[in-house]
Formats: structure tokens, sequence, C-alpha cells
């Protein structure tokens, strides 16, 4: 694989951390700023705010300038941002620290992933994609909880900081390692044309998907925690490493989802939504017991991240006149079944339907998703088959052939 896919991997490690280590600082953040804890826990919406806005409106704003070019001005954002967090005097100043670093996260994704499949053979897209999330997969199993400990070691700043000179290092690779556009890029849609493109049906199909796929990966895993405490009986002290071997599924999952759908994107995406569903159906009983349970955190990981690289990939193919908006608003796209996702699981809670409810929910959109995917497929499929004229100028072209033969 080209060793421009690590400069893409280090800014989606460092992306990644940024992103879930504030969950792990919570508490130190709040104590340090003299604000409640859920006054605290606006900062990781804050965040995601960011990415939902910044996603699609930075995409188009930078859609005619070159990709290397905009890869490491995104980074650049992200250093600023990060670098604001840690000097914030309030939690004001840090919330919108927090806005401004998310900014970036889905145009550098949504970009990165064009720049990805432009660096490989066709066959090898998907797994090209599957290793520039190999940094924000990894980043779960090592970025996370080294900068979490560094945070309640060193103070909740230091992590910010640190997180800022990953940024300067991706920065460094991804002007050395990216190569610049070729000719082909001139020759590129313009901004209407991109704009024009997503408002196709089998585009906003493959958003839906998406939404409803991670969506039902956030359902439970947002509330993974009480599942492993209160239903399987771990120690609180025991999650740490429980999120790891999710982290170590995930990147698992990510990898052979790459690998697969390059042979079969449909079908990959197809079965690793069967999968998760089935998963999360069975995590009630998974969770009565210890070694059940982290055996069904690290399935949840894989089984969810087998299908990032397809959904990120069927939806530049649905627009393939404006692949960076489009790749970039699907990571709006994830971010908004993280909250949806979120709220659905939380609702199943406070109806009292128990400590696992908010994975049979996520089961539940599991299948929706397998639905809309069946729709989508339904759509592509009546669109490629041809129409009558066409059928009738077939017929009439073999009957001439055979009749010149005879």
């Amino acid at each position: 694989m080209p060793v421009a896919l690590l400069a893409l991997a280090i800014g989606a490690f460092g992306i990644g951390t940024t992103e879930f280590v504030m969950m792990g600082l919570l508490p130190d953040v709040a104590d340090d700023l003299h604000i409640s804890l859920p006054a605290a826990g606006h900062l990781v919406s804050a965040y995601a705010l960011g990415v939902v806005i910044g996603a699609p409106l930075l995409a188009a704003a930078t859609a005619r300038m070159p990709r290397r070019t905009v890869l490491i001005g995104l980074m650049a954002l992200f250093v600023v941002g990060n670098a604001l967090s840690a000097l914030a005097p309030d939690e004001h100043w840090l919330l919108a620290a927090r806005v401004l670093s998310g900014l970036p996260h889905g145009a550098f994704f949504g970009v990165g992933a064009v720049v990805a499949t432009q660096l490989v053979a066709p066959e090898r897209k998907a797994r090209s994609v599957s290793l520039m999330f190999l940094g924000l997969t990894v980043a779960n199993v090592v970025g996370v909880p080294l900068a979490t400990l560094m945070g309640q070691q060193a103070g909740w700043r230091a992590t910010f900081l640190a997180v800022s000179v990953i940024g300067v290092a991706a920065m460094a690779a991804l002007a050395l390692l990216v190569p610049a556009d070729g000719p082909e890029r001139r020759q590129e849609a313009g901004l209407r044309r991109e704009l024009a493109a997503l408002g196709t049906l089998p585009v906003w199909l493959a958003f839906a998907t998406t939404v409803a796929g991670f969506g039902a990966l956030f359902a439970a895993y947002s509330y993974v925690t009480p599942m492993l405490t209160d239903a399987a009986g771990f120690a609180e002290a025991s999650v740490t490493l429980l999120l790891a071997l999710f982290g170590v599924g995930a990147t698992a999952g990510n990898l052979l989802g790459g690998r697969l759908a390059d042979r079969s994107l449909r079908g990959t995406l197809f079965g690793g939504l069967i999968a998760l569903a089935v998963v999360l159906a069975l995590f009630p009983l998974l969770m009565r017991a210890e070694v059940t349970a982290a055996v069904g955190v690290t399935l949840l990981g894989m089984s969810a991240f087998v299908t990032g690289s397809p959904l990120q990939l069927m939806v530049m193919e649905k627009a393939s006149s404006a692949p960076s908006l489009a790749s970039s608003a699907n990571q709006a796209a994830f971010n908004l079944a993280n909250a949806g996702g979120a709220w659905l699981g939380g609702l199943t809670l406070a109806a009292g339907l128990g400590t696992t409810s908010p994975a049979l929910a996520g089961s539940a959109l599991a299948l929706l998703g397998i639905a809309v995917a069946l729709v989508a497929y339904a759509v592509d499929h009546r669109r490629s088959a041809p129409t009558g004229s066409e059928r009738l100028v077939a017929s009439s072209a073999r009957r001439e052939s055979v009749s010149a033969g005879g």
C-alpha cells in the first residue's frame, strides 16, 4: 500500500483521540472549571456539532482547491482548535474550542477517503479507505487510554497540547507523503454540479443506511458501561480494558471490511449489518456473565466497523461527480447516527425496559439499516435495467446481426 496512506492514518489517529478522550476527562475538566458533570458533558456534544456543521460546509468551500492543500489546512484548523482547548480559561471558551476542533473532522475523512482511493488500483479502493480509518480505530485502543492517563496525571490541558503535536506531525506527513493532484483534477465538476449530485435518491439512501447502521452501534455503545457493571458484574476499574477490547474488535472489523468490500461491496454491507443486528439482539444474554460480555463487546466493535469502509465507498460511488462533498457529508451522517442512536437508547432506559434494552433498540436500528439498503439495491437495479426502447433496439440489433450472418 502507498506510504501516503500513513499520513492520512496519522491525521485520523489524532482526530479519533481528541473526539473520544473528552469522555474520559469529563470529571477532571468539570473540577478544574468548576462546572457540573452534565454541563461538562456538553463539551462532547459541542465537538459533534462542529463535525455536522463543518463536514459539508468545509468540503463545499474547498471543492476546487488542491486536495493535499485542503488536508493540510484542515489539520492546521484541528491543531488550532486543540491548542485553544488547552488554553481555555472557562467553560464557554472550551465549548467554542471544541466546536472549532470538530469542524475539520468530517471534511478530513471525506477528502482523505477520496485521496486514498486515488492512490491505489480500483480493486483495492475499499482496503485503502479502511487503512485510513485504521488511525481512528487504533486511537480507541491506544490513543484514548494513553491520552486519558496523561490528562489524569499531568492535567487535562496537557492532553490537548499533546493532540496538537500529533496534528502538527500529521501536517508534516501530509506535505511530504501525499502527492499533488493529477491533471484530471482540473476536469472535475464545479461546486454547483457537486451540490446537484447530492440531491439524487441513491445518495440519500446511502446516507440513511449510514445513519441507521451506525445509529445501531451508538444506541448500545453509549450505555455499554452500565451494561458491563450492572448487568455483567464488572468492577468499574475494568471498564477501560473492556473498551479497549471494543477498539480491538473495531480495528479487526475495519480491516476485514476493507478486504471483503473490494470483493463484494454490497455483500459486505449486508453481511455486516446482519451480524450487527444479531450481536445486539444477543446482548441481553451475553451480558449475563463476564466472559461472554467481553466477547460481546469485541464482536460489537467488529460487526459495526465491518460496514465502515463499504458505507463510505458506496456514498462516493453514488455521487461520483461529487466524491469529496458526498464523502464529507457521510461523516456528518456518522455523527447524526451517534446522537440519534444515543437518544433512542436513552429512551428505552427512561421507559424502564432494563439496563440492556439499548442493545435491543440498536438491533432494531440495524434491521432498519438492512431495509434501507435493500431499497437502495432495488433502486439501483431498476435504474440499471434497460428500458423498453433500449430492449427493442438491442433486439433489432441482434436480428440484423443474425440476418447479416445468414
